[in-house]
């Protein structure tokens, strides 16, 4: 049983990963973000982080190339958006 729950926190991770992505989060920001409002682990994050970027480098390499031209999100721009995901993922999590 331990191993279908720890399997679903990675999987919800990742879902949450993706949203940061969608909304153009550093690795950083992602990380405090989920840190912050989630209370999800940063070593917790990195690694799912680190293991995505292994699996979809080419899409890495490209949005890592996109961050560097991009001005970073404010402290409050980034609280709304993981507010709002927290949002979204708990209201799919009731469906």
């Amino acid at each position: 049983m331990a191993d279908s729950s720890s399997a679903s926190y990675i999987h919800m991770v990742h879902h949450m990963i993706e949203k940061c992505l969608i909304f153009n989060m550093s690795k950083e920001e992602c990380v405090e973000a989920l840190s912050k409002h989630a209370n999800i682990t940063p070593v917790i994050t990195s690694t799912v982080w680190k293991e995505l970027e292994k699996e979809n480098k080419e899409f890495f390499k490209a949005y890592e190339e996109r961050q560097s031209k991009q001005e970073q999100m404010s402290e409050e721009e980034t609280t709304q958006l993981i507010l709002k995901i927290i949002s979204d993922s708990s209201k799919e999590s009731d469906d």
